[in-house]
């Protein structure tokens, strides 16, 4: 979790920037800080009221979403966690 909200942080940061200086402004690595924002968002966080997901279907969403992002930029998760659920290429 903690991985999790410090992404969407940095995202966040990354898109207010974007805001005020363009997204030109942006690192490629920012760019994909503010595609994970955006996913977090509409994903994660705006689940409806009556949408149901276990634990396990949570969990995975958050791989999913932090798949986004690098394996290098998960700097909060043990490798070994990295290594088993990170999603892989297709």
């Amino acid at each position: 979790m903690n991985q999790l909200f410090s992404a969407y942080s940095r995202g966040k940061d990354a898109k207010e920037l974007a805001v005020i200086l363009g997204d030109a402004a942006l690192s490629d690595t920012d760019k994909l800080y503010a595609k994970f924002a955006d996913a977090f968002e509409a994903e994660y966080v705006s689940q409806g009221y009556f949408t149901n997901r276990t634990i396990e279907e949570t969990l995975n969403l958050g791989w999913k979403l932090l798949g986004i992002l690098p394996k290098s930029e998960l700097t909060r998760i043990k490798d070994v966690f990295i290594e088993q659920y990170y999603p892989k290429e297709a």
